[in-house]
């Protein structure tokens, strides 16, 4: 299963782990930056500025839960 590890930067804690948002969409077309940033500041709310969040694209193991790769080129900045 594809999903999206969402984290943000606080300047004084540093790198924070959010969540984890499993990809339900068929089209991959419809997978933006975006459509990632608005679930981001859907969770956070609209004061979080979406430069201090990033994502990570990640595979889930359907039965165990693990994670099998994470895409190091999806990493958004």
């Amino acid at each position: 299963m594809l999903a999206y590890e969402l984290y943000t930067f606080n300047k004084k804690k540093g790198y924070e782990f959010v969540g984890v948002l499993p990809e339900r969409r068929k089209n991959p077309m419809r997978i933006t930056k975006n459509a990632l940033t608005n679930w981001g500041k859907t969770l956070l709310g609209d004061h979080v500025d979406s430069k201090n969040m990033f994502f990570k694209r990640i595979a889930i193991d359907r039965l165990s839960g693990r994670t099998l790769w994470v895409d190091l080129s999806f990493i958004d900045n």
